[in-house]
């Protein structure tokens, strides 16, 4: 259930969950912890940035983490456009399980029902995404929002959807807000999206 103050605006946008990074291959929950691009993530936001030429993107919003922002750099270079830092766009901090493998816990933070020590609770993470998103999304676009994993899992609630679904790194997605009678956005992948999306 989603708090009225945590709606989206009813504004197309692209999002970008960051490239690859080690602890991504290992399984370990990063939050706030900055974790660099891999070699692969570097590849896969190469591959990303390929795919939104030709997309009709006019700004890039990023988190300020490392592994969002080099994802970001990589693909504002192909489209020749600046990267815009929003703070709020940061991925979730998750206070002791940082660095410790996803577990059962994951399912009970998001439901509500518990919170690691030091960390953000779900609800904090919906209502700061949304207002980051409702910033970006006020900003002439389409807007590509450069963030991470769990920060999707909170837009997907707040948009309507099973929060608990893995974003694949770097897959490039086209969000529609709900048509009319329906209550849920619409995600489409990159490669089946139209090619300009003004």
């Amino acid at each position: 259930m989603t708090a009225s103050s945590d709606r989206l605006n009813p504004v197309p946008f692209w999002f970008l969950r960051h490239g690859e990074t080690d602890w991504n291959a290992r399984g370990l929950s990063q939050g706030s912890t900055d974790i660099p691009l891999n070699a692969v993530g570097i590849a896969q936001a190469r591959r990303a940035a390929l795919t939104l030429v030709g997309k009709g993107i006019t700004r890039i919003v990023s988190s300020p983490l490392g592994r969002a922002r080099h994802t970001a750099e990589i693909v504002a270079e192909a489209l020749k456009l600046p990267v815009e830092i929003e703070d709020d766009l940061r991925e979730v901090r998750f206070g002791v399980q940082e660095g410790k493998p996803m577990g059962d816990w994951y399912d009970d933070w998001i439901a509500g029902d518990y919170t690691p020590e030091g960390a953000e609770t779900f609800a904090a993470l919906r209502a700061r995404a949304a207002a980051a998103v409702n910033r970006a999304t006020a900003l002439p676009g389409p807007v590509l929002v450069v963030a991470h994993g769990a920060l999707f899992r909170a837009l997907r609630q707040a948009m309507g959807m099973q929060p608990n679904v893995r974003t694949p790194n770097a897959l490039p997605l086209w969000l529609e807000p709900p048509a009319a009678g329906e209550a849920a956005w619409r995600i489409t992948p990159a490669e089946l999206a139209p090619e300009t999306t003004q």
